[in-house]
Order: structure tokens, then C-alpha cells, then sequence
């Protein structure tokens, strides 16, 4: 196991990512699409909030109670920088792997935005962690 391995070999680059003129619709319809459960969102290339599956969930988990309509009303009353998160800790591309394995593990979060020069290039995941640690056995 390569322990200066940088994140950039793990991390994903074809990242979709939000900004926020768009709507919560359009966040729900990008995860469902693409199958994801991290979106970043950006101001022009500045990564400034995170938004996800769960985060999208909480907003229409009110719906087992009231009914299917309800999403829809809360997706339009409520806007991308209402929901996401703010206070954000991102990651640079050439970071170790290690470095983010123990910024993952000792939070509450599941993905880390990676950037170059301030600019986002890339997401990495717990997923992409525990897919790297298989490729080591």
C-alpha cells in the first residue's frame, strides 16, 4: 500500500456539480439521473456548499405523512443555499489518500470536494476509499 498515494488516483473527475440559481428539483432529478449522492455547489469554479441524497430526503420525508405533493411544494419554497451544507472542508488533488481517509473517518461526512488551485476537479468518497483498500488485498 502506497502511503504518499495523492487522491487524485481515487477521486472522480467527471463531477456534476449545482450552482445556486438552480432549483432543488433540478439537484433531486441530477442525483436520481446520474446516480450519485454528493453534488457540490459552486460560485463560477469556487466550491461552496455540498449537497446530498440524505440532505434531499430529509426535505421529503414529510411526505410519508402528507402526501406525494409536498416535495414539490418544499423544493420550490426552499432554495440550494437553504438546504447545503456551508461550513465545507475540501481537499487538494495531490492531498495523500491517508489524509483523507482520516478526514472522513473522524467526521460525520461521506465526500470531500478536491481542488486545484482553489478550482473543483474532483470528489472523493468513502466509497472510493473502501474500492482502493479492496484493490490493495
Amino acid at each position: 500500500m502506497k502511503k504518499r498515494a495523492p487522491v487524485s488516483q481515487i477521486m472522480s473527475s467527471d463531477v456534476i456539480s449545482v450552482n445556486l440559481t438552480q432549483s432543488l428539483r433540478e439537484v433531486d432529478t441530477a442525483i436520481k439521473d446520474q446516480h450519485i449522492r454528493h453534488v457540490p455547489v459552486v460560485s463560477g469554479d469556487k466550491v461552496i456548499g455540498m449537497l446530498s441524497k440524505t440532505d434531499l430526503q430529509k426535505i421529503s420525508f414529510i411526505n410519508t405523512v402528507e402526501g406525494d405533493n409536498l416535495t414539490s411544494a418544499m423544493y420550490d419554497s426552499l432554495s440550494i443555499e437553504q438546504v447545503m451544507t456551508k461550513d465545507l472542508v475540501t481537499v487538494k488533488k495531490d492531498d495523500t489518500i491517508l489524509d483523507v481517509a482520516t478526514i472522513l473517518s473522524s467526521n460525520e461526512f461521506h465526500a470531500l470536494p478536491v481542488t486545484d488551485a482553489g478550482k473543483l476537479v474532483g470528489i472523493v468518497t468513502t466509497t472510493d476509499l473502501v474500492k482502493y483498500l479492496i484493490d490493495q488485498y
